[in-house]
């Protein structure tokens, strides 16, 4: 009987496993390619992610200097005559001066001295505030000029008129050769406004809302009944803008009797550097057989102060 001749080749189960394995690692390479793709709602969420918003830059200063330190010996000397008569204890008291109790020396220091005689009584008031804006969208020294101008409303000074910039019509072009000219009212290339008019609009937007914001606003209605009026001097002595000190700065001047013959008199010097605001309070109260304070004394003894504190926060 002749038997038949062998064939290579796979039959039977071991063909069927062969099929099997095959199917398997097939499935196995197409799971892994659907895996490995970014998934539908990943891509979607970046899709709707948008540009970060610009966040207002902070304010120059972190920090605050120790008032009470921070005035001379000699500018306290000066201002508080009556010190020099006093005990040696009662003297280093009182040009040591009395700090102001605060919840954040970072955010807000202030210091008191003051020394009495017979005759008068002299008190100095140092006050320094570091504004902070927490809204990103508002620069911590606008905030502080809101802060500013809010304080010389209520001192019934008017606000200084910041003229607009105003843009020159556009001349015809001459031609440059190809033709282009500039419209009316187009910068040409190269002619942007300047920072300084930028910078001026600005900082009367900003001084415009604060004194819309201002709640009996005193530069529109006066101020508020039964309150010392603010000395009117036509000597150039009266409450006013002053310049050269700080950003800007004012000068406030309150003459009052106190009981039958006496007099006070409060000279008030605030300016403004960056996102801090500095309040100098110098007041000098007399009796009946004393002169009424002297304004232009005080006066520049306030501003010599407040100059040095300016220096100050400029090291």
């Amino acid at each position: 009987m002749q038997r038949k001749r062998y064939a290579p080749g796979r039959t039977g189960s071991a063909a069927r496993t062969a099929v099997a394995l095959t199917l398997g690692l097939g499935l196995g390479i197409g799971l892994t390619g659907c895996s490995s793709g970014t998934p539908a709602d990943d891509i979607a969420v970046d899709a709707k992610a948008g540009p970060a918003e610009p966040v207002a830059p902070p304010g120059r200063y972190q920090t605050l200097f120790e008032p009470c330190g921070s005035v001379p010996q000699a500018a306290l000397k000066d201002m508080l005559p009556g010190a020099a008569a006093l005990p040696d204890p009662e003297r280093g008291k009182a040009y040591r001066g009395s700090a102001a109790v605060t919840y954040d020396t970072d955010r807000r220091v202030g210091c008191t001295w003051k020394a009495d005689t017979p005759d008068t009584s002299h008190r100095l008031a140092l006050d320094i505030e570091r504004v902070v804006s927490y809204d990103t969208a508002v620069s911590d020294d606008d905030r502080a000029q809101e802060v500013y101008v809010r304080k010389q409303l209520a001192a019934g000074i008017p606000l200084p008129v910041t003229p607009q910039p105003t843009t020159p019509p556009a001349s015809p072009s001459t031609g440059s050769g190809d033709g282009k000219g500039t419209r009316p009212g187009q910068t040409s290339p190269g002619g942007t406004p300047s920072d300084k008019a930028s910078t001026n609009a600005r900082t009367t937007n900003v001084t415009t809302n604060a004194a819309k914001a201002t709640p009996g606003n005193p530069g529109t209605s006066g101020a508020p009944a039964g309150t010392p009026t603010p000395t009117v001097d036509p000597t150039g002595l009266e409450p006013r803008v002053l310049e050269g000190l700080g950003e800007i700065a004012y000068l406030d001047d309150v003459l009052s009797k106190v009981g039958a013959n006496g007099h006070q008199r409060v000279v008030s010097v605030v300016f403004r550097t960056s996102n801090v605001i500095v309040t100098v309070s110098y007041r000098e109260q007399t009796n009946g057989s004393a002169e009424t304070p002297d304004s232009k004394e005080l006066q520049e003894k306030a501003r010599n102060l407040a100059r040095l504190l300016a220096e100050r926060l400029e090291e």
